[in-house]
This record gives C-alpha cells, structure tokens and sequence, in this order.
C-alpha cells in the first residue's frame, strides 16, 4: 500500500471500531473489547508505518473534492509532514495504552461499551484533524472531540460533578468555537481557498492575506477554548469528574492538543501579524503563571495535574508565540508521553488509597509499597513534568525556552525573523522561567504528599489488574528516553536542532531544583503538623478481592471514613509557600465566580425577564383574543331563545332603530 492508502486508514480503522462497538456493544459483548482495542492498536501500528515512511522527508500532498460548493471549494485533503506523523504516532499509542487501561480500570461498568466507542470515535477525530489537509474537514474533526467530551466527562451522569463538569466543558469550549468558526471564513475568503497548503502559500507571500490581525486573533478564540488557554482554561480542571483514562487522553494526546497543533499547522497565519503574537505570549504567560499557582494549592490529585496540563500547554503557545514549532510540538509529544502516564498512574494510586485527597494520603503511610509500578513510574513522570534532566520534559521544555531567549534577543527561528517581536520573546521566557520554579514546586508537593505520607497504613484494597500497571510502564519508556532520542531526528523538525541552550539549562534547570527542595524543605516542616491532626484512615480496612475499582475505592472509604480531604489543610505545604495566595489560587482565583457575575447571571436575569413577558404580557394578549369572541358567543348564544316573536320583535325593533338612523342623517345632510 501507499503511504497516502496507509494514511488515511489510521483515522478510519478506529472510526469503524466505534461504529461497531455502538451497534454490537449490546447484542454481542463478547466482541466489545477486542473492537475497542485492535482497530486502535492497528491504527497506532499504520501511524508508526506512516510516519516511518514519511522519514520527516518533503510533505505528502494529496486531495480529492468531496463535491462542488462554488467559488471556495471543500476537498478531502492529506496533508502529511513530519509534525503529522509524528503527533498521530503520539495520539495512536496513547489511545491505545488508554483503552488496554480502560479493560481494567472499568471492568464492572454496565455503561463500558458506549465508553469504549466514544473513546475510539474521540481517537479518529482526533487523528482526522491530524491528517486533515482542510480546514473545513478538520473543523469536522474538530467537532466531533467537542462531542465526545461532552459524553466521556460526563460518563458518571449520576453525579451532579459530572453532569457540570460536562455541561461546561462543552459551552466553553463552544463559547471559543463561535469566534473560531468565523475566522476559518474570514481566512478562507482572504486565500481563496480552505485546503492548508493554498493557505500557507498566500501567507508567506507579501500580499496574501488582507486581515492577518483579525483572522488570527479569532483563530486564537478558538484554540484558546479547546486548548485550555487563559481566560478559557476554567472547563479542564472541572473535566476531572470524568473516568481518569478520559482524562489522560484528553490531556496528553486528544482536545487540547488540537489547538495547539493548529497553530503549529497554520504558524505563518499568526506570524503575520505582531500584534497577534504579543496577545498569543501574553495569553501563554498568563496560562502558565497562573495554573502553576492553583496547581500549588490543589488536595485533589486530578486536579494538580490538570492544571499542570493548563500549564504545559502554555509552554506550547508560548513556542509558537516566538515562531518555533517545532519546539511547540516537541514539547506536545513529550508531554503527552509523561502526562498520559502520571494520569493513569493517579488512577492506580486513588484506587488503591480510597481518595482523591492529598491531605488524605499524606496520612496514610506504606501508599507507595501498595502501588510498586504506580511510584516508580509516576517519579520518573513528575521528574519529567519538573524538567529535571535527562527526562523528557527536560529537553522539550529547554527547547522552549531557549527559543523564547532566541526571540527575545532578535533572532527568529529562520523564515520568521522579521515577525516575531522581542517583547514577545521576553514575555515566554520570564514567565517560562518562572513556572519552571512553581512546575517543580507542586511536583514536589504531590509526590511528597502522596508517597511519602506518615500516619496510620494505606488501606489494602486488593491489586489492580495487571494490565493497568502494564500500560504504566509502556509509556514509561518514551517518558524517560523520548528527549534524548529526539536529537537524532532533526529532519522531523523543520530540520532544526532542538537541543538545549546552556542559559536556559542552567536557569530553568537550577529553579527546577530550588523549586523541589523549598517545598522538601518546607514539607518537613510541616509534617510534624500532620503528626498532630489524626485521621481515621482505613488502617483496619479488611483486604478486599477482587480490586475496587478507583470509584468503588472512593465510595467504600468515604462510606466508612468521610471525606477526610481539606483544601486548608495546615500541614500542606503549598499553604505556607503561598501565603496569602493559597485560598484564591485554591478556587482557581475565583474566575469561575467573575464569569457567573459577567455572563451566568445576566443571562439569568435576562431569560426570566424573557419568561415574565411571555407569560404575563404575550400571553395575556393571546388569553384576550380567545376571551373576546368566548364572550361575544356567550352573549349571541343567549339571545337564540327559539322564540319566532322574540326573533320578530327584534327584527321590528331593529328595523325601527334604522329607519329613525336614516331620518337624522339626511335631516343633518
């Protein structure tokens, strides 16, 4: 087969599983995990094909129209380059890890066929917008993720968390589509066309685009809501009242990632325009600052991490805000290497401790001798996400910032030197360095909380299934050697080299480590307060066979126990790092309350001001009009007596007042 055939299998083999799942799903469940999981792993497999292949060379290019729409047409396009192939190699391995984790971690769930095809659907989709050569073909793509979030967060629809949880993410996500949908217009009307490669053609040239400013900045709406991106990031953190494997894929490998690899795909658009890109670094300065701070002050352990992706991705934008791609994706793929793994790690060790609270397990000692895989996986995740070397995050993350320190001191990956602005390029690096600082701080704090607890025994709730902790140490593997790698594949790059600058190193490597031992430091401290506060934990909890699930753990230790969890906790270290900063960025700087005073209750207002005129005023008119002729009939039914000399008396009485009206008007004439 072609390269181009092998292509355009990769979304359509998991496609057809979750057609399948849907309709075999009840009839059949026998066949429910293997359509779940083998067109997932063949397609994993074809993109690793593809991408060998493809070798990073010159771009694949192919279309075909889907059908004639006038002067702007709509094909069905590949377009294949060594970003695509690589990113669909991420998404493939991920969804698949996501779906073997999934046999396990929801084993008993009535409702798993319908999850196991929604998954594969939200993988396809995310794999069209991959491979996607259109923009109106990755708009479906696009589309179809915002959908299935919307069924996968809200998975446990018996919970008022989830059903929120998945209300909002899709109205937010939708509230940044709006603007994104007309930018998609606007820039189609601008080139000509919706296919990629006539787009970027027009943008490099000197005249292409007439509105590069408007065209980017309602672009930018829109990756701002599907990638969490500040003020639109609020959705994520809520999204963790779904199932943890959803929220491993949408995190590390589906949703958010999309926003940012459309800017990838579409860089000269923004580089175009500076005032675009000043707004794109501000908006990453602000991403990344801000969710490194409520991440420092989150109990849930979901939670930290979600706002640790909010954070990751505005490392991302902040790359393609000084024009560097390929430090933006680099960083998306190892990202979504160790991210997938500390959220389906965080799924073993809830499961195995009873509770999503930090506060909770840092009471409770002997957690990490329960978890084994669970530990030594997630330490060398978290050693990845604070970007200590030689990790992953380490390499992708200096590749940031050494861009950023390139743009700030006037030179511009090549091709965009004369577009990027320094301010640009100062922004992404202090705010870069600076969430280097807090990244290992909160780090530090979780591991620190959840391993290293002292108290009364973990509770023994039985081992999880071995293929749980089998994925863990698959995406383990590019977690620890994924960065050292990626130096022997320039070619997949731009062909530019993404190695570390030695400012940058030794800067956010030496805040990296200042980070970790301040909250070490300050942790020591605090644990002789937790000495002090005691806590039924479940240390006679009878061991349990099989394994709970992480939900059935929770409910079993809040049934017995309560929610021992509390986001004031005095032994946390994060409350005394932060200070007075700790309850605001606990309540994620109350930013989900500014938007409820700006929109929630207007809106409000204004639909109960809607319902007042409709039923008072509207309706009233309506109530009238029926009431009238109810009347009139009334009154004319009363006078059909069925009397002929009352009809006649009438008549002459009728006759009389006419004759008499006839008179007075031609006297007055």
């Amino acid at each position: 087969m072609t390269t181009t055939t092998l292509a355009v299998l990769v979304p359509l083999l998991p496609f057809l599983g979750a057609a399948a799942g849907l309709l075999l799903g009840r009839r059949a469940p026998g066949f429910v995990r293997p359509l779940a999981i083998l067109p997932t792993l063949l397609a994993a497999a074809l993109a690793v094909v593809v991408a060998v292949r493809q070798g990073g060379g010159e771009t694949i290019d192919a279309a075909t129209q889907l059908t004639p729409t006038g002067s702007v047409p709509i094909d069905l396009a590949l377009r294949l380059d060594g970003f695509a192939a690589l990113v669909a190699v991420l998404v493939g391995i991920v969804a698949s890890c996501v779906q073997l984790y999934s046999t396990g971690y929801l084993r008993n769930d009535p409702r798993y066929p319908s999850y196991a095809a929604l998954v594969s659907l939200f993988t396809s989709a995310m794999l069209l917008v991959v491979y996607s050569g259109d923009l109106m073909v990755l708009l479906v793509g696009w589309e179809i993720m915002g959908i299935c979030s919307y069924f996968l967060v809200g998975h446990y629809w018996e919970t008022e968390a989830a059903r929120s949880a998945s209300i909002k993410a899709f109205l937010v996500t939708k509230l940044g589509d709006v603007p994104f949908l007309f930018g998609l217009f606007a820039l189609a009307a601008d080139a000509g066309t919706f296919r990629i490669n006539g787009i970027l053609t027009a943008a490099v040239s000197g005249d292409g685009l007439d509105h590069p400013t408007l065209i980017a900045l309602l672009l930018l709406a829109g990756v701002a809501g599907k990638s969490a991106q500040f003020p639109l990031h609020t959705w994520l953190p809520d999204a963790m009242a779904g199932p943890t494997p959803v929220s491993a894929l949408i995190h590390a490998a589906t949703m958010v990632a999309a926003g940012v690899y459309f800017i990838a795909r579409l860089l000269p658009v923004f580089t175009a325009s500076a005032a675009a890109l000043i707004v794109m670094a501000a908006m990453a300065a602000a991403t990344m600052v801000g969710s490194a701070l409520a991440a420092f002050a989150q109990d849930d352990i979901k939670r930290v991490l979600a706002y640790s992706t909010v954070g990751q991705l505005g490392y991302m934008t902040g790359a393609l805000a000084v024009g560097d791609r390929g430090a933006a994706v680099f960083h998306l793929i190892s990202h979504g290497a160790f991210k997938a793994l500390l959220f389906l790690g965080a799924g073993v060790v809830i499961a195995a401790a009873g509770t999503n609270s930090l506060a909770a397990m840092a009471r409770m000692s002997g957690l990490a001798r329960r978890v084994p895989d669970a530990f030594w996986t997630m330490t060398v995740a978290l050693l990845a996400l604070a970007a200590i070397p030689p990790f992953a995050g380490f390499f992708s993350k200096e590749a940031v910032l050494g861009a950023a320190e390139t743009a700030a001191l006037g030179h511009g990956p090549t091709g965009h030197a004369a577009h990027i602005p320094g301010a640009a390029g100062w922004i992404v690096l202090v705010s870069g360095l600076l969430t280097a600082l807090l990244t290992a701080g909160y780090a530090a704090r979780l591991w620190l909380l959840a391993f290293r607890g002292q108290g009364t025994p973990a509770p023994d709730l039985g081992r999880q299934p071995a293929v749980m902790n089998a994925v863990l140490w698959v995406l383990f593997v590019p977690t620890a050697a994924f960065g050292v790698c990626v130096g022997l594949l320039p070619d997949w790059f731009d062909g530019r080299s993404l190695a570390p600058t030695l400012a940058t190193s030794v800067l956010g490597t030496g805040l990296a480590l200042v980070g970790a031992l301040v909250t070490y430091a300050v942790w020591r401290h605090t644990t002789a307060l937790a000495r002090k506060i005691p806590v039924g934990v479940a240390a006679a909890h009878p061991h349990t066979e099989p394994a709970l699930t992480e939900i059935e753990a929770i409910e079993t230790h809040e049934a017995v126990y309560g929610d021992i969890g509390a986001a004031d906790d005095p032994a946390d270290p994060g409350r005394l790092i932060l200070g007075p900063l700790h309850r605001p960025a606990a309540h994620g700087f109350h930013l989900d309350a500014v938007y409820a005073a700006l929109f929630v209750r207007p809106v409000r207002a204004a639909a109960e001001l809607v319902r007042f005129l409709d039923r008072e005023v509207v309706d009233t008119y309506v109530r009238a009009a029926g009431g009238a002729p109810r009347l009139l009939g009334a009154a004319v039914r009363r006078a059909q007596t069925g009397n002929v000399q009352t009809y006649l008396g009438a008549l002459l009485a009728g006759s009389v007042v006419l004759a008499i009206a006839a008179v007075l008007l031609a006297a007055g004439a």
